[in-house]
């Protein structure tokens, strides 16, 4: 007897996403959850249409009941890995908590006020993320284990990322350029939206997703960058101008290309700003790398298969023991504690 395959349309498989997330506001059964991944690996289309529809949902019961339960395929332990593979880790929504600091500034007491040159620091520990306000409204949005050092002046607004990440949401003022330093580049904008990411003192990157953001060194002076910014009107295709929905990657202190990057890669790679991690393909050993950011846990893998492995999927940054769950239950990965921060991961001996 022929086996005959079932081939669903696009709005077959909405439907049934849909007939899921019902079912998932409610809250699964442990046969529903067991039948849930069946449907999940019968096609990837029913992965992306359902992730999808429960990226709009606003119920947080949803999302976690998504925690840990859509690998895309098993793993067999004699078999060789595919690249397919999914961790599918705690998907979640989170609730920053944000502290709002004023910097007290001396001003005059005339409407046109001026704010003087101070220097405040801000940072987060480990595991930790904030949001922090600016005298002249600005947001920035500081990710695990950042410091910033902030200057203003009449003249300038100067942010030295010392470490770490941000987020900086520029209030405008064709005044006064705002420039953030980080090692040996510097990025200026007058009004917009732009992650940085500082790797090391030579290597950074630079995610615009609103305005146009101007590349320099860090050496150059205030004056020289505020001429620089000036040219744009007139040289509005400058190789060191970034603008929305581009990425700049900066190696050993010299730029790569600037790259245009798909909604899907900036919600990838800013998605630290929801309290996120976002993996598709990664090698478990970068994701893992990525993962050890947020806690004070190091991962030891003692096998090539597993370091290899290419994973995808959903990650509560912070949440080791819903990680480990995960990569037991998809693809039964072992863990041992070997010491108080350090984690070996291994595959079950045959």
């Amino acid at each position: 007897m022929s086996k005959i395959s079932q081939f669903n349309t696009q709005a077959q498989i909405q439907e049934k996403a849909s007939l899921w997330i019902s079912r998932l506001d409610r809250g699964l059964t442990l046969e529903e959850k067991q039948e849930l991944i069946s449907w999940m690996n019968q096609n990837k289309k029913h992965h992306e249409s359902l992730l999808s529809l429960a990226s709009l949902w606003d119920d947080l019961s949803v999302l976690n009941e998504l925690s840990g339960i859509f690998p895309l395929e098993k793993m067999h332990k004699k078999h060789a890995l595919m690249p397919t593979l999914a961790m599918a880790a705690s998907l979640f929504l989170t609730v920053i908590t944000c502290s709002s600091l004023l910097l007290d500034f001396s001003s005059s007491d005339n409407s046109n006020q001026t704010i003087a040159s101070a220097i405040q620091f801000y940072e987060t520990e480990i595991g930790e993320q904030a949001t922090f306000t600016m005298p002249d409204g600005t947001s920035m949005q500081l990710n695990t284990n950042s410091k910033v050092e902030v200057t203003y002046a009449n003249n300038h607004r100067k942010l030295t990322l010392l470490r770490g990440e941000a987020k900086f949401d520029v209030a405008k003022d064709k005044d006064r350029p705002f420039t953030v330093t980080s090692g040996t580049q510097s990025f200026t904008a007058l009004g917009t939206i732009f992650n940085v990411q500082k790797n090391s003192e030579q290597d950074m990157e630079l995610v615009v997703t609103e305005g146009k953001v101007l590349i320099s060194k860090s050496s150059d002076l205030v004056i020289d960058v505020a001429d620089k910014f000036e040219q744009l009107t007139i040289h509005p295709l400058m190789s060191s101008i970034v603008s929305s929905g581009q990425k700049a990657v900066i190696k050993d202190s010299h730029s790569l290309p600037i790259e245009k990057i798909s909604l899907d890669q900036v919600q990838r790679d800013l998605a630290w700003q929801q309290g996120m991690l976002i993996f598709d393909g990664e090698p478990l050993a970068k994701a893992l790398k990525e993962v050890s950011r947020y806690s004070n846990t190091q991962f030891d893998i003692n096998d090539e298969e597993i370091a290899n492995l290419k994973v995808a999927g959903y990650f509560k940054a912070g949440d080791i023991e819903g990680l480990l769950q995960s990569l037991r239950f998809n693809f039964d990965i072992r863990y041992q504690t070997t010491s108080k921060n350090i984690i070996t991961l291994s595959l079950p001996k045959a």
